[in-house]
Parts: structure tokens; sequence; C-alpha cells
């Protein structure tokens, strides 16, 4: 008795949701802004949400925003297609203690900006450089000695990317970002 098997070229792979094909729609990114009750563990079951989903979190920021109604915003960057992403919106929509989500980069009056420290490294040229770029990306610096610079810089999240990749060549050595916050235009609130 002979097995009849075929070499492992002509097998086809078996379906995975998360294989995607050409046609279907591309991963982009979207900043959910999340007004909650300030209360302990509402952190907790936003954040799990994501991971028990498999969803990966690229920036999270938390603050009291008022006291007297005992609220928080959370404003969290992720990635996925389209569908994936109203599916998050969905689920935390669900969430206790999540009074209002909003999804910030379909909002034509929203607003995120970001703000990093970047310690640069420079003498000589390098560091003329250094604080041209500065003042082009509007980096403020904070502290400076003979050898280093600390920038103060905010903005988009785009811009920061830009500044960080004109400093890594001329001696970045550290960075620390706050991660996105957002807001709307206009006299309404969340």
């Amino acid at each position: 008795m002979t097995a009849n098997v075929q070499p492992a070229s002509l097998v086809a792979a078996p379906a995975s949701a998360y294989d995607l094909s050409p046609n279907e729609q591309a991963e982009q990114t979207a900043t959910f802004a999340l007004l909650v009750d300030n209360e302990p563990g509402v952190l907790h079951r936003v954040v799990g949400l994501f991971a028990a989903r498999g969803y990966n979190i690229e920036s999270l920021t938390v603050a009291e925003t008022d006291r007297k109604a005992h609220t928080s915003r959370i404003t969290v960057v992720t990635r996925g297609t389209r569908q994936v992403l109203d599916q998050i919106e969905a689920q935390l929509n669900k969430v206790v203690n999540v009074r209002r989500v909003h999804d910030v980069t379909r909002d034509p009056n929203g607003v995120e900006r970001e703000l990093a420290l970047v310690k640069v490294r420079g003498s000589g040229a390098e560091r003329v450089e250094a604080l041209r770029i500065a003042d082009i990306f509007r980096a403020k610096p904070v502290d400076t000695t003979l050898e280093s610079f600390v920038f103060e810089i905010s903005g988009a999240p785009s811009k920061i990317d830009k500044f960080l990749d004109l400093m890594r060549p001329l001696g970045l050595v550290e960075l620390s970002r706050t991660g996105v916050l957002s807001i709307e235009r206009g006299v309404e609130g969340m």
C-alpha cells in the first residue's frame, strides 16, 4: 500500500482570516478619543479589549479632564483596515464606563499633536546643523551643554518623525515622546 503524497509546493495552504488579498483595503492609522469615567479599572478594560482581540496600540495617552464630572480622556492610536477600525470603535462603545468614543482621524475638525524631547550630541558642523534644523522645525532647546542639546518639539506625529530622521545622522542619542493628543476644533466639546 503506497501513500499518495503530493510535494509541499502543490499542497494548498489553509485559508486564514489574516490573509489579505490584493483587492482588500490597506491598513490605515486611526486615532480614537474616549471620554471615560475616572475610576479604577477603566484603562485596564480598554487596553484589555485591544489585547484580547490582537489589536496593537501604537500610542496611548490618559489624563483626568474634569474633576467635577469625574471624567478622563484616553487617546488611542492604532492601525487596521477600515473594517477592523470600525469594529474597534463599536467594541470601545460597549466597554463599561466609556461615555463616548470619537474617531478623530475621520473628523475634518480633528486636531492631533504630540510632544517629544530629543537629545542630540554634536560638536562643530554637526552642532551648527542641529541648531539650524531645530530652528526650521521650531524645536526649542530646553537644555544645552558643550557636547549636546535637548530639544522640545511639538506638532503632528509626521512632523516629529521628519525631525528625527534629520537628527539621526547628526547624533541622535535619546528620545521621549508623549503619544498623540487630540481635540476637535470649534465650540463643541466631547
